[in-house]
């Protein structure tokens, strides 16, 4: 087993990062919350492949919640976190700071009483998941922006099962002329029965479990649909809800976007798509998403 160094302040992070410059070494970012799955490993995989090294930062940011929401009791588990990281033999350090680290002014979920600077991402960061959860990108935008600013990577790593997530950073990276390139990795999925991997799955019993990769199947079927010539929005849409519904799925929303801005659209054209959705299985929320005609 490697071992992996592990930072808690910024001081330390930027110390060894100027090292790795005076090596002239390259350096990619895969930013995370820890609870780390083969998802993650698979983000870290191929910044390694691309990069002498990597910084994995572990880090639940409570500004991408609400105060409803499961801030204390996300899954957090670094130094498990720090062993599969060892187990991987990856050139990789972890950046694991405090809150008061990230935030030195402090940081409350509530949004009215937060102080200090905060990045937006307008428009895209209103869409789809926007609608629920409208403080959500802020809080990604602005912490994500804090680490590009800190590791400074030549490349950042990030999932596609986080789409959305995705295409607001993208755009900050190009509003706010960040030097790097961001990548998007494929989503990974449990080979079982395709469900999406993500830390907020170890919430579901078992009966939640077998019932939650309907959504998916739904989304195969939609595809299937779009590769047999489909393009209305109505008939893609009832595919992922007709399968969702077999399984009886509480279904929050269903969504065909343009991937330019993610504005709803009628019909899949010359652009492609992003179909997604977001459903509960009880109190635990889940999303996914497949692209059509088009790739990141």
């Amino acid at each position: 087993m490697g071992s992996v160094d592990v930072f808690h302040t910024v001081r330390d992070l930027r110390a060894w990062r100027e090292a790795q410059r005076q090596l002239g070494h390259s350096v990619g970012l895969v930013a995370t919350m820890g609870a780390l799955h083969a998802g993650h490993l698979q983000l870290v995989r191929a910044a390694a492949a691309a990069c002498s090294a990597v910084v994995v930062s572990i880090f639940v940011n409570p500004a991408q919640f609400a105060p409803h929401e499961d801030l204390a009791t996300y899954p957090r588990s670094l130094e498990q976190d720090i062993a599969q990281l060892s187990r991987e033999h990856a050139p990789c350090v972890v950046f694991a700071p405090s809150v008061s680290e990230m935030y030195p002014r402090g940081i409350t979920t509530t949004r009215a009483l937060q102080q200090g600077s905060f990045v937006e991402v307008l428009g895209l960061s209103e869409m789809l998941e926007g609608g629920s959860r409208p403080h959500f990108f802020r809080g990604v935008a602005t912490v994500v922006s804090k680490l590009f600013h800190i590791v400074q990577p030549h490349r950042a790593y990030f999932g596609q099962k986080d789409v959305q997530q995705c295409c607001v950073l993208r755009r900050m990276v190009v509003d706010l002329h960040f030097d790097l390139d961001m990548v998007v990795v494929p989503t990974v999925r449990d080979p079982a029965d395709g469900l999406a991997l993500s830390s907020r799955n170890v919430y579901l019993d078992r009966e939640q479990r077998a019932r939650a990769p309907a959504f998916y199947r739904g989304l195969c079927r939609a595809r299937e649909l779009f590769a047999a010539g489909t393009r209305g929005r109505d008939a893609l849409i009832a595919a992922v809800r007709e399968e969702a519904a077999k399984d009886a799925l509480d279904i929050e929303y269903i969504s065909l976007a343009s991937p330019d801005d993610l504005r709803e659209i009628d019909a899949v054209g010359s652009l492609g798509a992003v179909l997604s959705g977001a459903w509960r299985m009880g109190s635990t929320r889940l999303i996914d998403n497949i692209l059509i005609g088009f790739e990141f």
